[in-house]
């Protein structure tokens, strides 16, 4: 490759990532200003204007001048995400429930639907059939024209990313069940399901858009059946070699007479602080399950029954501990509770804290905050939404919507159709084999 050549590819390389780096800001912030992000990302405003104009040309983003009156000079114009006409189809498998949701380039959430999850067992079928109609509704439901650009979904257990296979999900049995095969088939959209573990996908979204969007390093404690976990460092997910890192729900906080665990030890995080050992503790084991019957006992406890106090101490107990540990082991700024955790937190406080004064080094509790979700019961599904736009945001000029074949549905009617940069441009446009 001659220097020329070579010192074009980079130059393109370096207009790519930029490309990625504006749209990727526009997602995550709404609507930005040019002049904002010539500032946030060290480059020129001409360079900027180019940028935007690309992804505007492109159908991701539009470009208008900001409604606020009264300033002096010249208003820079600002940069929007295209919500209404480009989306990702989330999905979310909790243990009691099923979500789906068609979510619009920027996180709004557009649509939505919601299921009841019977806690009976091995259910790949089940959960399958009901997301598939599910997202073929939200499809259905779309404006005309609009463009789904990638699936995402997230499971309560370990998955294996290069495929969606679940490889374990111990609250219902489920193991090496082809989840992500299975939903991309009944969906019959043609593009590939990407699957995520509901507590990863639980840290990203909040680092992106939740309670921990202005810092780079947090923990994130997710509480279903179990107790769940992501670590966000620098910015990125620490998910291990596998993709199955970081399941804090089974670090060992109680050794010697700790409950037993699903996984087969005992004193594990989740046998000490999960749904079965609230309830247990609190006497009510044999009434209400999941988060009604999480959120009956904190309800009691606030009103001074002794026995459902009694329960949240210790839950608080265990968990402070858990939170010793991961501080001490990754000094976060920010630990993030959610799920059920986002329901107990805040009763159990007192506890956890106690145990940070009593067990952390002083130079990582100086600046660690503690906060439940930001983003409710919804944060695994925005976590699901992240992992559906992921490969746009990472390539914003490519082929939109990856289809298996290359190919996808054409609102013209043809079975084929793609977002293509035109000859000589890089302007991206809609086409078929019937159409173009």
């Amino acid at each position: 490759m001659t220097g020329s050549a070579a010192g074009a590819r980079t130059q393109e390389q370096m207009r790519q990532r930029n490309l990625s780096e504006v749209l990727r800001r526009v997602h995550k912030d709404g609507a930005v200003s040019r002049a904002a992000l010539s500032r946030r990302m060290g480059l020129n405003r001409s360079t900027i204007m180019d940028l935007t104009a690309e992804l505007a040309a492109a159908g991701l983003v539009r470009e208008g001048v900001p409604d606020g009156r009264g300033r002096a000079g010249r208003p820079s114009i600002v940069v929007m995400p295209e919500r209404g006409t480009v989306y990702g189809l989330a999905f979310d498998v909790a243990v009691d429930r099923l979500l789906a949701a068609r979510v619009g380039l920027g996180g709004r959430v557009l649509d939505r639907r919601e299921a009841v999850r019977a806690r009976a067992g091995v259910d790949l079928e089940d959960v399958v059939g009901v997301l598939a109609a599910f997202g073929r509704e939200l499809v259905a439901g779309a404006d005309p024209g609009a463009l789904c650009v990638g699936v995402g979904a997230s499971y309560c257990g370990l998955i294996r990313r290069a495929d969606g296979t679940v490889r374990y999900g111990p609250h219902l049995g489920w193991v090496d069940q082809a989840f992500g095969a299975e939903l991309g088939a009944g969906l019959g959209l043609g593009l590939p399901v990407e699957v995520g573990n509901e507590a990863h996908l639980g840290a990203i979204a909040e680092h992106v858009r939740g309670a921990g969007s202005d810092v780079d390093n947090l923990i994130y404690l997710h509480g279903d059946v179990g107790v769940g976990g992501g670590i966000i460092v620098g910015g990125k997910l620490l998910d291990g070699d596998a993709g199955y890192g970081c399941e804090l729900g089974h670090m060992l906080v109680n050794p010697f007479d700790g409950r037993p665990c699903l996984c087969g030890s005992r004193g594990c995080l989740e046998a000490e602080v999960g749904e079965e050992a609230l309830l247990g503790y609190a006497g009510r084991s044999d009434e209400l399950i999941g988060r009604d019957g999480i959120r009956a006992v904190v309800a009691l406890a606030g009103t001074g029954d002794a026995r459902a106090r009694d329960a949240l101490d210790r839950v608080g107990d265990w968990l402070g501990v858990g939170v010793v540990n991961l501080i001490n082991l990754f000094n976060p700024a920010l630990v993030v509770f959610g799920g059920m955790l986002r329901d107990v937190y805040p009763g159990a406080a007192p506890r956890v804290h106690a145990r940070i004064d009593a067990h952390v080094l002083p130079v990582s509790r100086e600046r660690v905050r503690l906060a439940v979700t930001a983003l409710g019961d919804d944060t695994t599904l925005a976590g699901a939404a992240e992992l559906a736009f992921a490969n746009l945001l990472d390539n914003p000029s490519a082929r939109w919507p990856p289809y298996a074949d290359g190919t996808g549905g054409c609102s013209e009617g043809s079975a084929r159709s793609a977002y293509l940069p035109s000859a000589g441009t890089n302007v991206l446009q809609k086409h078929c084999d019937q159409c173009s």
